[in-house]
Order: structure tokens, then C-alpha cells, then sequence
């Protein structure tokens, strides 16, 4: 839980901002991103290309679960130390270099011959890029200020975006330009920009009392954390604070369609506006969080949330006119940074630093559950309740997410100056 200290002086402010520790949480976040679209919708791609059944492809979205189940292995983190570059860089370093051979390694492999070689490489790349995941999130925690964590947490996101355009526009670019093969390849060189950034980084100190057995490793962190009187609320809270905003943009595509869009002119809207109001969102947000402090930037950047959600219902009702699509996109990708910036932060000061590793595994679980489990029914929804009463419902989900929020005031707040 962080302290209450006192609102910093701008140039306190720029001196963060520019430090070395927000450039290695936007590297960190590169080759976060990086691996996840590359046995996501790029290996689909290349699936298809070699002639694999539809039913195979749609199975292969199962290589994805250990992003979901990371919290299940994040304790050997939090326990043991490699012999070198500390806790945190050690294993780091480790996971890069086998992420990178990994990569090499489904290059390797054919899906016209060998599809359940392609399989276990891509599962390999999964595994070492969730446990990479875990050790980020765990370095990032302990190398930045509390005050920080949310300019911090918005250059980790923008860097993790532009993993994924990387690979994921880029990879597909390359992939058409080469080959499958020779795409992974580079992918798994440009592996070596965290590598580099890893070797030069500094080690976090270690927190007193981290766990000196597996056992209190796997037991402590929970023991902990559900120890607290608000435990529960930080949980309900994760849950609800961004569940309008996923469920509206979870279904947005098809919305776009029925509204008569076509499909070049929601491409091109939603790669020129959404993913540049995303970068700018969450890099202003990071700024606005060491400005204002966490609790207010909690309740400004969750309002505009709330409202650019509405702005789907004003759209539902101007119809097929670009320049409101542009509008709609733009803002709500732009509130969506903002609040993404500012709820990541938040994730990471609920954790305990000597449990980094594992709290934060299991936090950013629950984070996902909205994208994976509770989007899984909008389309009944709107198909049953209409656009506009679907996205007027998404707009007032909003509202439970703040209400928990007034439980967090003193925790995040910064003092008047």
C-alpha cells in the first residue's frame, strides 16, 4: 500500500520522467508485447498459409492459457535467486534468452508436416513469455517509486502496444515479404533489445522478509494479501473498474458493421486514431498521475471512461458518419489509456513488495477476467437488448467501479503542497 507524500515540484516531475528507470519500463514492456501476438493471430496466419483445418486453428487459441495460470508458478519467483544479476534481473535474463531460442525454435517447425511440433514450440513461447511477464511486472514494482508506479505502468503499456504492432502488423508484413520462418527470426532477435536493457538495468533492492522457502513462498503472498480488511474490495474493484469500457469496445467491430461501415474504413480509422489515442493516453495519464496522484487520477480518467463509453449510444444514433467514428474511436481509446495507465499503477501498489512476483501474478488474473470470461455473452446482449441499450448498460457498469473507489481515499492521494 503506498504512503501519503506530499505533491512534487514539476521539476521533481520531469527528473522521473526522464529517468532511466521509465526508459526500462518502456524496453520491458516492448518485449512484453512483442512475443503475444506472435502465437496469437500471426501464427493463425501462418496456419491458414500452410492449409491447417479451421478446427485446428481454433483449437491452437489454448497455446495462450499460460498467460491466465502464470500466478500458478510466479511463487519459484519470489523464492529463489539465480547465481547471478540478482532476484529479479537473473531471472529475467534467463527467461529472455530461452523466450528468444524459443521463438528460433517454432521457426524451425513446419505446420504442413509437423502440427503438433508447431504446437509445443508455440506452447514454449507462451510459457516463457508469461513467466518473462511475471518477472517484469515484478521488477517494475520494485525499481520505481510509489509516486511513480503510474507513469511507470503507461510507458510499460505503451511499450507492450508497440511490441504488439510490431509484431503483429509488422510480423504479418515480413512473414508476406519472406517467410513465416525468417519473421520469427528476427522477432527472436529483436528479443535482444531486452536482453541489452536486462544487462545494464539496475538490480531492485531486495525487500526484507521475502520468502525463504517455497512453502511460505506459495502460502505468504495470499496469507497477506487476504489478511487485509479491504482485501476483497481491491478485488471487487479490479473486477469492475474497467468492466463497461471492455465489454463496449469487446464488441465494437460488429457494431461498426451493422452501423453500414466497411471494413477498409474501420481499419484505417481504428489503426490512424485508436492506437496513437492509446499512446497518448496513456503517456498523459502517467504524466496527470505524478501530477494529481493515484486516487484522483482513479476517479478523473474513470469518469471519462465512463462517458466516452456513451459516446457508442450517441454513434448507435448518427449512423454510418465517419467523422463521428473517427470521434468516438479516437476518445475512447484515449480515456482507455488514461485509465489503463492509472489502473495498472494502482495493481502494483496493492502489492506487497515482498511478494511482488506472485500478487501481481494474480491481480493481473483477474484484470484479464472481464476480456476472457464476462465478453463472452455481449453479443446475446446486444443481439437481445439493441445497440444503444447494450451500450447505455456498458456506460452505467461504470458506476459500481467508483463507488468502490471512494473505500481507496488516503491510500494513493498525495498531501496539498
Amino acid at each position: 500500500m503506498t504512503q501519503h507524500v506530499a505533491k512534487p515540484s514539476w521539476q521533481e516531475t520531469l527528473k522521473s520522467i526522464f529517468s532511466g528507470r521509465m526508459l526500462v519500463a518502456l524496453v520491458m514492456g516492448f518485449t512484453s508485447g512483442l512475443p503475444l501476438l506472435l502465437t496469437g493471430s500471426v501464427l493463425q496466419a501462418w496456419l491458414k498459409d500452410s492449409g491447417v483445418s479451421l478446427a485446428a486453428i481454433g483449437a491452437a487459441s489454448l497455446i495462450g492459457l499460460p498467460y491466465t495460470l502464470k500466478f500458478l508458478w510466479a511463487p519459484l519467483f519470489d523464492r529463489f535467486t539465480l547465481p547471478l544479476f540478482g532476484r529479479r534481473r537473473g531471472w529475467l535474463l534467463l527467461m529472455q534468452i530461452i523466450l528468444a531460442a524459443a521463438l528460433v525454435g517454432l521457426s524451425l517447425s513446419n505446420p504442413a508436416t509437423n502440427l503438433w511440433g508447431v504446437a509445443l514450440a508455440a506452447l514454449l513461447v507462451t510459457f516463457f513469455s508469461a513467466s518473462q511477464d511475471i518477472v517484469v511486472d515484478a521488477y517494475r514494482r520494485e525499481s520505481l517509486h510509489d509516486a511513480e508506479l503510474g507513469f511507470g505502468s503507461a510507458l510499460f503499456v505503451n511499450g507492450y502496444r508497440i511490441g504488439m504492432l510490431l509484431a503483429g502488423g509488422g510480423g504479418l508484413i515480413l512473414a508476406d515479404l519472406l517467410s513465416f520462418p525468417v519473421m520469427y527470426q528476427l522477432m527472436a532477435a529483436f528479443m535482444g533489445v531486452g536482453i541489452i536493457t536486462t544487462l545494464l538495468a539496475r538490480e531492485p533492492a531486495l525487500a526484507p522478509g521475502a520468502p525463504r522457502t517455497l512453502k511460505s513462498a506459495v502460502i505468504e503472498p495470499f496469507v497477506e494479501f487476504f489478511k487485509r480488511e479491504e482485501a476483497w474490495l481491491i478485488l471487487a474493484f479490479i473486477l469492475f473498474y474497467k468492466l463497461g469500457d471492455t465489454l463496449a469496445t469487446a464488441i465494437s467491430t460488429p457494431f461498426y458493421l451493422d452501423l453500414g461501415f466497411t471494413k477498409t474504413e474501420i481499419g484505417a480509422v481504428v489503426k490512424l486514431f485508436g492506437f496513437w489515442a492509446t499512446i497518448l493516453g496513456g503517456t498523459l495519464g502517467g504524466i496527470w498521475i505524478l501530477r494529481m496522484g493515484m486516487y484522483r487520477a482513479l476517479w478523473t480518467f474513470g469518469i471519462l471512461q465512463m462517458l466516452s463509453t456513451f459516446g457508442f449510444v450517441l454513434l448507435a444514433h448518427l449512423g454510418p458518419h465517419l467523422s463521428g467514428l473517427a470521434a468516438v474511436v479516437a476518445v475512447e481509446n484515449f480515456t482507455g489509456g488514461l485509465g489503463t495507465a492509472a489502473f495498472v499503477g494502482f495493481m502494483g501498489a496493492m502489492t506487497d513488495k515482498r511478494f511482488t512476483a506472485t500478487q501481481y501474478a494474480l491481480l493481473s488474473s483477474l484484470m484479464g477476467v472481464p476480456r476472457v470470461i464476462l465478453s463472452a455473452p455481449t453479443g446475446w446482449m446486444a443481439e437481445t437488448m439493441g445497440w444503444t441499450l447494450f451500450f447505455l448498460t456498458c456506460t452505467l457498469m461504470a458506476l459500481p467501479g467508483l463507488w468502490l473507489l471512494r473505500r481507496f481515499k488516503g491510500w494513493t492521494e498525495p498531501a496539498s503542497a
